[in-house]
């Protein structure tokens, strides 16, 4: 649809409007972007964008990331012009204020249309790679009648300068995401002032450099903006667009100035503003005409829905595609619970990263919406499986990526994939290395996006590489993130009913911390126990006087003290705790069954000490490392550091008096 720019620009002007009213009514925000990259989204909407808001969560509809998140009120302006259900203009006036949909920052929570929730900046845009990448692979498997859509991007200087924003756009150019168009707010603007005073670097040139393709516009000339994106959306690789703006444009005194970046245009600015721009309709009223024209835009979505619903109904992949969309929830464990069986039938001592590669074969042979990946560890992460060939441009039906050096990127990749749909996405990296992607796992858990991390050399285990790469505080600043669930097994059947449950959980990432070194199975049963969270592993044969509990391999040595404590005639339960989040939410009756309060309580980890203190209360014992590591073989290490039967059963029966 392609309106004239006599219609456009009151279209335009509805977006700087609602922009700078809203946040001058909280007296809070950022009018500068919303009001400079208006015509560009005006354009973008008008006559690229494929979306109906009628149906919000259309498969086939085009993904628009504000990556520029701060410039929230650009998205939520669309959203409303558009005819989405929410945000109401009440939303709207109620701008960063508590229980408005209209936060801050745009959240994938709050509102239908906003894809993925921005804020940290290039994220956004590296979680588009993402989404460019899923639907790629959608493509591929399902074909061109129900997977064709295009990801856009809006994103800002800042989206630019930030490191992911490297790995993301030299992985997309790897890939040759051609369905990637990313249209940058090019206005030589940051908060603190110029763009000159922090960068010097020829961002165009380092794109091309990147396998991009890269082209110009005026970003307030409708015909040269539309020449511009008509150009990207027709060019094989990713595409970045630069579109000159005026940040704050309309704002006669401000305009072009840092002043305008994140902070209100003030009352005296905005009614010169109104009167340069000849708009004069009260703060949150647009008027009739100029709403027309913008629900005319939502309207013709519904032709093209309705066009792709009649394919999927004819389609011979129809089944196979609206299975995809459902999720894994409910199909996991006819995926695995024969391969647990056969566990229990032939016990196999083995690493419990071994333990998740044999555990993925059955289900990524079983399950073809997982899509695995490492950032260039996987002889080591063991991520990839016979089932799983590899994901390149030149075969976008495998399901392994190579993501490279790029633990950061990987994981914002994995959250667009994750809220895409139809595919569900696990990526592995070193467990120290958690650190490089830490803020995307925690994205991850906001945006309840279903992400796998496999985090291997989980502990001093790992050996001689040293305490560069030996995680101490790791699996304890994790289990602190709200909403992720933070995995370390113990054997080879706790690590399958870990990967079962990390699928199971739709709504929630995941974490698996697994081990380098070879373990024993200690269980000798199915009943998927780890569900639980924390569950008797063994019960005290002598009277019970103490409670060991342990996680990942420190298990095997809470075993081994038992097994001392029993002979010397002390009774001691051993816990097997894979997930402390999970254990968290049974009810108190189980939780005083497992962790009784009569009891002497001993934790057992080869992290931090701190934290467990909530399960062995202050008089407790526990037993782990506060203190970097050391370079030298796994056993070596674990008796410098105390963490051995031998160590551990003298101070256990000195706090017993025994």
């Amino acid at each position: 649809m392609s309106l004239s720019p006599d219609r456009l620009a009151p279209m335009a002007n509805a977006i700087r409007a609602l922009s700078m009213d809203a946040v001058q009514a909280a007296n809070s925000g950022h009018p500068g972007m919303p009001m400079g990259m208006a015509d560009v989204a005006t354009v973008l909407y008008s006559q690229f964008l494929k979306f109906d808001p009628a149906a919000p969560k259309w498969p086939d509809r085009d993904r628009f990331v504000l990556s520029a998140g701060h410039g929230s009120m650009l998205i939520y302006s669309l959203l409303h012009l558009t005819g989405y259900a929410a945000p109401t203009i009440d939303d709207i006036r109620n701008f960063r204020q508590l229980h408005s949909p209209c936060a801050g920052h745009p959240e994938n929570t709050e509102l239908d249309g906003v894809e993925c929730t921005t804020g940290p900046l290039g994220q956004g845009l590296a979680m588009a790679v993402g989404m460019a990448m899923a639907e790629r692979h959608l493509n591929a498997v399902h074909g061109d009648d129900l997977v064709d859509h295009r990801t856009w991007v809006i994103a800002g200087d800042g989206c630019l300068m930030e490191g992911i924003n490297h790995e993301a756009i030299g992985l997309a150019g790897t890939l040759k995401l051609g369905r990637l168009n990313v249209l940058w707010d090019d206005n030589n603007i940051t908060i603190d002032g110029d763009t000159a005073l922090s960068t010097c670097e020829d961002i165009p040139a380092r794109y091309a450099a990147s396998g991009w393709h890269v082209t110009r516009c005026d970003g307030h000339d409708y015909a040269d903006i539309a020449r511009a994106l008509a150009e990207a959306a027709a060019d094989p690789r990713p595409s970045l667009v630069a579109c000159k703006t005026v940040i704050g444009k309309g704002a006669p005194n401000k305009a072009g100035s840092h002043s305008v970046h994140g902070s209100p245009l003030g009352g005296d600015e905005v009614a010169a503003t109104r009167v340069a721009l000849g708009w004069t309709a009260e703060p949150f009223v647009v008027p009739a005409d100029i709403l027309a024209d913008w629900r005319s835009l939502g309207a013709k979505g519904a032709a093209a829905r309705a066009e792709w619903e009649q394919r999927l109904a004819a389609s011979p992949r129809r089944a196979a595609f609206e299975a995809a969309q459902a999720g894994l929830a409910g199909r996991v464990a006819s995926a695995i619970d024969d391969y647990i069986a056969g566990l229990i039938a032939e016990p196999q001592k083995v690493a419990s990263r071994k333990a998740s590669e044999m555990a993925l074969g059955p289900l990524t042979e079983r399950l073809p919406e997982l899509i695995g990946g490492s950032a260039d560890l996987t002889g080591s992460n063991l991520t990839k499986t016979k089932a799983t060939t590899t994901f390149s441009a030149s075969d976008y039906a495998g399901r392994h990526v190579h993501y490279g050096i790029r633990e950061f990127g990987m994981a914002a990749a994995m959250n667009g994939m994750a809220l895409h749909g139809g595919v569900v996405p696990y990526g592995g990296t070193f467990l120290v290395f958690s650190d490089y992607c830490r803020n995307a796992i925690r994205m991850s858990a906001l945006q309840h996006a279903q992400v796998v991390y496999v985090m291997t050399h989980d502990s001093i285990g790992l050996g001689e590489d040293g305490p560069t790469h030996q995680p101490i505080e790791h699996v304890m600043s994790l289990r602190l993130i709200p909403n992720l669930l933070t995995f370390r097994p113990a054997d080879v059947v706790e690590t399958a009913e870990c990967w079962a449950l990390a699928l199971e959980a739709k709504g929630t990432p995941s974490v698996l911390a697994l081990s380098r070194q070879n373990l024993p199975q200690l269980r000798a049963e199915g009943g998927m126990l780890s569900a639980k969270g924390g569950y008797r592993l063994r019960a005290a044969q002598a009277t019970r006087k103490v409670v060991l509990v342990a996680t990942g391999s420190e298990v095997e040595i809470a075993v081994a003290c038992a097994a001392e404590l029993e002979a010397a005639g002390i009774g001691a339960d051993v816990v097997s705790m894979p997930c402390t989040e999970l254990f968290d939410a049974q009810d108190a009756a189980y939780r005083a069954d497992v962790l009784p309060a009569d009891v002497l309580k001993v934790s057992i980890e080869a992290g931090v000490t701190t934290g467990w203190e909530r399960y062995t209360g202050l008089d407790g014992l526990r037993f782990g490392i506060d203190r970097f590591g050391a370079s030298a073989p796994a056993d070596q290490l674990y008796s410098y550091f105390g963490l051995t039967a031998e160590a551990i059963v003298p101070q256990v029966k000195a706090r017993l008096g025994a």
